[in-house]
């Protein structure tokens, strides 16, 4: 098996797991190709013969995933999302193992399925994302979270939500599949995969294989008014918990646009942009090919 690894040297703790799935995965005759950055380097420019491989490695945060992703959206070339990052959000929402040589084990098995990007221009610059993007308090957070993610872990994005209970507000108008809607609150995400931190679902349904986003409008006037909400998402494990409480408004389209007044900062899978709204999006229907668990074919291979 041919295999390239693109390994972000700056995501995480530096713990240098993947070179524990190298250790495990190879066998007689395969070719593992790794490819690193500490983030002077641009991912992209690592993948410029991806197609050539059986099989891609991203090792790094979700922003390294996304990054990946989006090159090589509708390419065919299967994914693994090797969790070395704060959150890991995607490997989480995929059911995947999180030790490297049950990871290499996934890989061998080959099953994989086929799941939605989305794609966000704003400011003239276009990224890909895999989980959620939006504008508002979820980029304040993640712009605070930044300097302390290697320190804190997971921990940094909750002392940065505690740092700024009071976040800004602004006045929103979006243009969702043509139908124009207004509203306000303090923030709004687009939604693909719904699993955030500390196992929280945003909606209520994980459906990243849909060909379309759920559009939240963070409701509330300071970030106290979300605590029900979060409290729902903690709760609905098997479904039981629907009702993510009036300070969530949740739409549903397939190409979006966003004014904000003020306007916001943007971010997408972790990664503060320092661009602001008004931006346009749009979901890549099943462009990016994940290996998944067996866990991970249960949960998605019918929806």
């Amino acid at each position: 098996m041919k295999l390239l690894v693109i390994n972000n040297l700056a995501s995480g703790f530096g713990e240098g797991s993947v070179y524990d799935f190298i250790r495990s995965f190879a066998r007689d005759g395969d070719e593992v190709c790794v490819r690193s950055t500490d983030g002077t380097t641009d991912v992209r420019d690592l993948l410029g013969d991806a197609e050539a491989f059986d099989a891609v490695v991203a090792s790094g945060g979700d922003g390294t995933v996304a990054t990946v992703s989006y090159r090589l959206a509708n390419t065919g070339v299967p994914i693994l999302p090797f969790p070395a990052g704060t959150a890991n959000l995607l490997a989480a929402n995929l059911a995947s193992p999180m030790e490297p040589h049950a990871l290499a084990k996934l890989v061998r098995e080959e099953r994989t399925l086929d799941f939605d990007l989305g794609e966000i221009e704003v400011d003239g610059h276009r990224f890909g994302f895999g989980i959620m993007a939006g504008a508002g308090y979820d980029a304040a957070i993640m712009h605070g979270a930044a300097p302390a993610k290697r320190l804190l872990g997971p921990m940094a994005y909750f002392s940065a939500a505690l740092a700024n209970p009071l976040p800004q507000t602004s006045r929103f108008k979006l243009d969702l599949d043509g139908e124009h809607v207004e509203s306000e609150g303090l923030g709004i995400l687009l939604v693909n995969f719904s699993k955030i931190q500390f196992d929280i679902t945003v909606t209520h349904d994980n459906e990243p294989r849909d060909g379309v986003f759920d559009v939240v409008v963070l409701k509330a006037q300071n970030a106290f008014e979300l605590i029900p909400a979060l409290l729902a998402g903690l709760l609905d494990r098997g479904g039981d918990f629907p009702d993510r409480t009036g300070s969530l408004e949740i739409h549903r389209a397939r190409e979006v646009r966003v004014e904000a007044d003020p306007p916001m900062e943007v971010q997408y899978d972790g990664e503060a942009t320092n661009l602001t709204t008004p931006f346009t999006a749009h979901i890549m229907r099943r462009a990016a090919r994940f290996f998944v668990s067996e866990e991970g074919w249960d949960l998605f291979a019918e929806k």
